[in-house]
């Protein structure tokens, strides 16, 4: 057995608020499958599952906040109990706490009565008998071969697993199974809408019919943050296609008022930075980049590429950042008991502002080796999944370096505070025209201020102005991004 706990979510999280679960007892999971939902005070986040096994119980109920590595639930080995024992396979309910046990065959109650005739016992495995010309296609009562994703879909769509015919690989239910189920089972809209369980709750709570509320998450099932603006209340709705979540400030309501979520993002932010400020002696540096070459490459490839494979500068600054981040691997990690250790990969934590204030740095895991069309792809889902509290536990943690862009927001250069236990941050404004002299002739050029700040504890400025002078380089040689 392996206890699944609360997970450190960033460097200023003490503690987190359990949501809603995404699994139940007796699910089968893996490793990296989304198991909950937790709120921490920067954002809401799917955690994942560390473990492969099966669910077998939750600890903690929604709606509790509880310290960083507090057990939530224990996940017990696949195909066994929480005991480690091998799961009976039969068709009954799991009793639950308090209920009187019944007897079995083996111990029956005392009695003058005769034992029941073999006959009359019930079927060690199902009820009634499964055709043996279709074992494949249906699945035996708790041993249904589907994801905790498909389930919980199921389960929420009414739709009974054991029914379903698999169209996966060995009889594998999917997600277009159950969704073809739920259509199909009746010629009217069904009562039951797509919404999380959190959701069903405050919608009881704040009398909300879910048939008539727009939803926002994945397959467009209604979340919490849906319910809650569609809850009558003196406040005024936010709009259903707005990106940052404000709830109500509704007395029935599981989440606080959307001032007091701004307030506590706030106070998160503001601790960490002093701390920061306070403990890691920083130095500064910064560079003018010309980006007369980048830019002339990224308008080529922009007219000869669909759409959807179009890029912006910032995949540009980012893909430069990691590699130079490869080349310089002194300011790639973290500084922890008193040493620095090195990055495993180039991790590159993104800053993103939130539109309803503050900002967190999801991660874009081993940056260096993305190809610029992936990386935009990437920032892109990042960037909208931050500001619609969807990240995941992986991507808001193990960050090896972070850099900031506020050239969208007309800034030309921007010194950073570290977030730790990191050693460097990078800064790029707003790529702006500048009279610049190149083989003695004046022109006007496009250039870019990047700047870094930097741990003292860790490298002294030659090694920032060696990372400097490589950002410099490939944003020169933009074929080498």
């Amino acid at each position: 057995m392996a206890e699944f706990t609360m997970p450190s979510l960033g460097a200023d999280m003490d503690e987190g608020t359990l949501l809603e679960w995404l699994v139940q007892p007796g699910d089968p999971v893996r490793k990296g499958d989304p198991v909950a939902v937790v709120e921490t005070a920067k954002s809401t986040i799917e955690v994942e599952c560390f473990e492969t096994g099966t669910m077998a119980e939750l600890l903690v109920e929604p709606g509790a906040t509880v310290p960083v590595g507090t057990p939530l639930a224990v996940i017990g080995t696949p195909g066994k109990d929480g005991a480690g024992k091998p799961r009976k396979r039969t068709a009954r309910r799991t009793r639950k706490k308090g209920e009187p046990t019944e007897p079995t065959p083996a111990s029956p109650p005392p009695s003058s009565t005769p034992p029941p005739s073999p006959a009359a016992e019930p079927e060690p495995v199902l009820a009634t008998p499964v055709p043996a010309a279709t074992p494949a296609t249906v699945p035996l009562r708790g041993h249904v071969e589907a994801g905790p994703l498909v389930r919980h879909l199921a389960e929420h769509g009414g739709v009974a697993l054991e029914t379903l015919r698999g169209t996966g690989p060995g009889g594998r239910v999917t997600r277009t199974d159950v969704e073809k189920a739920a259509a199909g089972r009746s010629t009217t809209p069904s009562p039951r809408a797509r919404a999380t369980p959190l959701a069903r709750r405050l919608a009881a709570e704040l009398g909300v019919d879910l048939a008539t509320v727009a939803g926002t998450g994945k397959d467009s099932a209604v979340r919490a943050a849906d319910v809650r603006r569609a809850a009558p209340g003196p406040a005024a709705p936010v709009a259903p296609t707005r990106a940052d979540v404000r709830p109500h400030a509704e007395p029935r309501a599981a989440a606080p008022p959307s001032d007091d979520r701004a307030a506590t993002m706030r106070r998160a932010i503001a601790g960490l930075m002093s701390r920061a400020n306070r403990d890691i002696p920083h130095y500064y540096l910064s560079t003018t980049v010309d980006m007369t070459a980048a830019t002339e490459w990224l308008h080529e490839h922009n007219r000869r590429s669909p759409v959807g494979e179009r890029l912006l500068p910032a995949a540009l600054l980012l893909k430069a950042a990691a590699l130079a981040a490869r080349e310089v691997p002194e300011l790639n990690g973290s500084w922890t008991d008193d040493c620095f250790t090195a990055g495993e990969g180039v991790h590159l934590g993104v800053a993103v502002s939130l539109r309803g204030g503050g900002l967190v740095a999801p991660t874009l895991r081993d940056a260096d080796a993305l190809t610029l069309p992936r990386l935009m792809a990437a920032l892109k889902d990042m960037v909208t999944r931050a500001r619609t509290g969807r990240l995941r536990g992986s991507e808001v943690s193990d960050a090896t370096i972070t850099v900031t862009n506020l050239g969208d927001q007309g800034v030309e250069s921007v010194f950073g505070v570290i977030y730790p236990p990191q050693v460097a941050l990078v800064g790029f404004g707003r790529v702006v025209d500048r009279p610049w002299a190149v083989d003695g002739l004046l022109g006007v050029r496009p250039v870019v201020t990047a700047t870094l700040s930097a741990d003292h504890r860790a490298t002294d400025g030659a090694v920032g102005a060696r990372y400097l002078t490589a950002v410099t380089r490939l944003l020169q040689n933009p074929e080498q991004l």
